[in-house]
């Protein structure tokens, strides 16, 4: 099956560098567009094709998939001069996995479906090294016919494909899975900063919580960074942001009460005030130890007693 799709690749970035290079070691035929030279240096030096524009990435294509940070570079890339809506052909199929609204989304299908291009919506749930490793999950919709001539190339850098609907569905669960991995750093870390309180220790406190009712994968992820206070992004503050107002936006078109969202977001928000928004979204437990005045011995003895 590798040998029968030819697959192109626009957005070469955090996400979409991992994954497509697994496309590409499966032997799929690869090509690209990335702007931003070192963003490409690495899958074009491992025999991925350069297209030096969306034109020629589509009529080299069977399959086009986008990995790109938000709406707003999605309508740039569907609808701008040269765009995707203008080059794809009828029979192509267009599948997006990006964190991405409901209704930006259903805007590219409305654009693209009567001209018989089928767009599948297909965003991911996991990390760089999941990515890495072969191991996402990936939600999908749209047409299901299109998604089962894709599933070998999403089966690359997945270990689970759910297909869930022929429209926005994917769009939606995955907004909801992003809103239960935010609200979790936030719970956490303040429950974390609660047992500080009682002398708990952060060590014990995560070995019992990783073998307990409450135990999940994200957390098990997270454990190390939260012991050691590396908040080295894997996903930022700044990025969760944007989900949230994602999450929140379709939740007002739709009449959703959303009243944890909301606080959380607002958390968010006051860990972007206190310079804090090109860290990982766990820097939360961070921001709760300041407020409470627990802090490791080694951030009060730099910063002294009475810093501002």
């Amino acid at each position: 099956m590798s040998g029968e799709l030819r697959v192109g690749w626009a957005g070469i970035g955090k996400m979409g560098a991992p994954m497509s290079r697994r496309v590409l070691d499966q032997g799929f035929g690869l090509s690209v567009f990335e702007p931003v030279a070192d963003n490409r240096e690495a899958i074009v030096a491992a025999g991925a094709s350069l297209a030096p524009s969306l034109d020629a990435l589509a009529a080299t294509a069977d399959v086009v998939i986008a990995t790109i940070p938000n709406d707003a570079v999605l309508r740039a890339l569907v609808f701008g001069p040269g765009g995707l809506s203008e080059v794809l052909r009828p029979g192509q199929i267009f599948v997006e996995m990006s964190t991405v609204s409901p209704d930006m989304s259903a805007e590219v299908n409305s654009a693209l479906a009567p001209k018989g291009i089928a767009y599948l919506r297909a965003p991911v749930s996991g990390s760089t090294a999941t990515a890495a490793a072969g191991k996402l999950s990936v939600m999908v919709s749209g047409p299901e016919a299109a998604f089962r001539t894709v599933e070998p190339v999403l089966s690359c850098f997945s270990a689970r494909r759910f297909y869930l609907g022929a429209g926005e569905e994917a769009r939606y669960l995955k907004l909801v899975l992003n809103a239960l991995v935010g609200a979790t750093s936030a719970l956490l870390g303040e429950a974390l900063t609660l047992g500080l309180k009682g002398n708990l220790s952060l060590e014990d406190m995560l070995s019992v919580i990783c073998e307990s009712a409450v135990a999940s994968p994200l957390i098990a992820y997270k454990r190390d960074m939260l012991v050691s206070g590396n908040f080295d992004p894997a996903f930022s503050v700044a990025q969760m942001m944007k989900d949230f107002d994602l999450i929140l936006r379709a939740a007002r078109q739709d009449h959703v009460p959303m009243f944890h969202a909301s606080l959380v977001r607002q958390q968010y928000e006051a860990a972007y005030a206190d310079g804090l928004a090109d860290r990982d979204f766990f820097v939360l437990f961070e921001q709760y130890r300041r407020l409470a005045g627990v802090m490791p011995a080694e951030v009060h003895e730099i910063q002294g007693p009475d810093a501002v």
